[in-house]
């Protein structure tokens, strides 16, 4: 059988997570020196009042290998195929942690660590339908093609409230972060190749917005549902009016809206709104 593991950066929903029996492996936040297990040990709610308190930015940190050990143990690695989805290595450790597990326990068994070279929404997509495809009798090797296909095709483009949070994690320059700052230019960002880039700059949160969705419906494919996914911290209200957007100049209801987890907002900080989807084949 065919086994799917993924981790809470993918900003699952719990019941479809119980229901599928996917093992949900915890990202690692820490303030200061305490650290909590993602969902587990820390709610979005608490995380975010934790951090409007604190004086200092919280850290991330990925899934140990034994959380992926101990995964794979129930999973009966030595007797099915199991993949492992997982967001970009190149601002996530989780792929190398997955990795290590492996080798450490299981080295022989058909373990497949799949590094999606995104996060959030895309990631989520991507492991929603392997365990769609796995559930209808879909061989492994057919969804790993699947999904090799969906990374080439992914988009993430996104907005900052501030570039503090980008700069001080390390994913975007500290020089880039300051000029910004100081010019009051309102980049859109984008993840490209599993690294976060600056795709265009506006002087205006209203023309950035206007940019972005420019952008989606030049390059959404809508051949998958949903079609886009919209992203946000702590910006229902934007994140609604963008939806609600995209609903209308595609004809589609299948847009969603996601929350994104505390391991992604401690990095992009609250107030970021973005749109996940795949260009056209």
């Amino acid at each position: 059988m065919i086994k799917v593991v993924t981790d809470t950066t993918a900003g699952l929903d719990l019941d479809w997570v119980r229901q599928h029996h996917v093992p949900y492996i915890p990202q690692v936040i820490y303030f200061g020196e305490q650290s909590f297990l993602e969902i587990e040990e820390i709610s979005q709610a608490e995380f975010l009042r934790r951090l409007k308190a604190s004086s200092s930015l919280p850290r991330t940190a990925a899934p140990p290998p034994g959380l992926f050990i101990k995964a794979f143990q129930e999973l009966e690695a030595d007797k099915n195929t199991i993949l492992c989805i997982h967001p970009s290595a190149e601002v996530s450790g989780t792929v190398r942690s997955a990795q290590l597990a492996k080798e450490e326990a299981f080295p022989n068994a058909d373990i497949r660590i799949i590094d999606t070279r995104t996060i959030g929404a895309q990631l989520r997509l991507m492991v929603m339908k392997a365990v769609e495809w796995a559930e209808a009798g879909v061989d492994a090797d057919t969804i790993v093609a699947r999904l090799a296909d969906m990374t080439r095709r992914t988009r993430t483009y996104f907005m900052v409230a501030t570039l503090e949070y980008l700069q001080r994690g390390g994913r975007i320059g500290g020089a880039a972060a300051i000029v910004g700052q100081l010019l009051q230019i309102k980049p859109i960002l984008m993840l490209r190749d599993g690294r976060v880039e600056a795709l265009a700059r506006e002087r205006t949160l209203k023309r950035a917005t206007q940019r972005l969705c420019e952008l989606v419906l030049e390059e959404v494919g809508c051949d998958m549902s949903p079609c886009v996914q919209v992203m946000h911290a702590e910006a229902p209200e934007r994140a609604q009016e963008l939806a609600g957007y995209f609903k209308e100049r595609l004809g589609r209801q299948d847009v969603e809206v996601i929350d994104l987890v505390p391991a992604i907002i401690t990095h992009a900080g609250p107030g970021v709104v973005g749109a996940g989807f795949l260009a056209k084949a």
